[in-house]
């Protein structure tokens, strides 16, 4: 047994893997994960535009779209690709999807950054994405601005499932599970819909060990590789508090699922720190934990589970 299959099975942790593209879709590499345990996939531009730039398998797709249109933008030929890939990573894991009863085996898609500080842009383009992509097991990423908590709250109401992303603070979090709450509210089917929030853990450290080692200090010193695992910790303790509250109690009893946690920017940058340090460390029941390959291979080789 896999140590993705123990996760799941023994700690209720779901590993999604935080890589996409055309080779580990067509030549099986992503088969082969999902049998191994890992139970979704997340993408965004910086995976994407990684992918079609450096590999030749997008170069018959290309050819293809700017037959079909010869004045085709760059815009929806990306979009066109990226719509592909989801699609086909959605198709592999529908077998999952189905047997974990829709709460796993999701393919995550962002919306554009420039909608970022943009509610009703993020709302047409999400609707857009899902529309296009035509899988239930699609999972939108919105992120948690100001102005995507309405947006959060509006695609929840209408059985679009998201990711929120780029959280970092508590505070912002609670606002992100108010907008759930409210959102699974307004859905007539709330057991259809399925979300996470996902806290970006590397980079907060990456902030915050800049500040400790200005203070230069060995109290500060003794804090740096351990802010962004605290904070995490104080969210998922959140998490556990409002969803066995009576705030969640209507929803629950109309089937609706929590908003699960997710560690996102889970590879560790400080070469000072376990590589593992942030799979390790935020192992817990009802989260998700989305790993690059490298972090993902380093876990399955030498990763301990507690």
């Amino acid at each position: 047994m896999s140590k993705f299959t123990t996760l799941y099975s023994s700690y209720g942790q779901s590993v999604w893997l935080d890589y996409i593209d055309r080779n580990l879709l067509v030549n099986g590499g992503l088969r082969e994960l999902v049998s191994a345990g890992v139970r979704g996939v997340t993408s965004n531009p910086t995976i994407f535009h990684k992918a079609i730039s450096e590999g030749a398998l997008y170069d018959d797709s290309i050819r293809d779209l700017m037959q079909a249109d010869a004045q085709i933008d760059a815009s929806t030929l990306y979009q066109w690709l990226t719509i592909q890939d989801v699609q086909m990573a959605a198709d592999l894991l529908a077998g999952l999807y189905r047997s974990s009863d829709k709460a796993d085996g999701f393919v995550s898609l962002e919306v554009s950054p420039h909608l970022a500080h943009d509610t009703q842009g993020t709302i047409e383009a999400a609707r857009h994405l899902w529309k296009m992509v035509e899988r239930p097991n699609l999972m939108i990423k919105v992120p948690a601005t100001r102005a995507g908590i309405p947006a959060v709250e509006t695609l929840i109401g209408e059985g679009i499932n998201v990711n929120v992303t780029l959280l970092f603070s508590t505070a912002r979090y609670e606002e992100v599970m108010d907008a759930y709450l409210r959102g699974l509210a307004r859905n007539p089917d709330p057991h259809s819909v399925a979300s996470v929030a996902s806290f970006f853990i590397s980079r907060v450290d990456g902030m915050v060990d800049d500040a400790l080692a200005d203070l230069d200090g060995p109290e500060a010193a003794s804090l740096q590789g351990r802010i962004a695992i605290a904070n995490a910790r104080l969210a998922y303790s959140r998490f556990k508090e409002r969803f066995s509250s009576p705030d969640f109690e209507p929803q629950r009893r109309r089937g609706a699922r929590v908003q699960r946690p997710q560690w996102a920017s889970t590879s560790t940058k400080n070469p000072d720190y376990r590589d593992v340090l942030y799979v390790e460390s935020l192992i817990g029941p009802d989260t998700v934990n989305t790993v690059p390959p490298a972090t993902l291979d380093a876990f399955q080789g030498h990763g301990e589970m507690r």
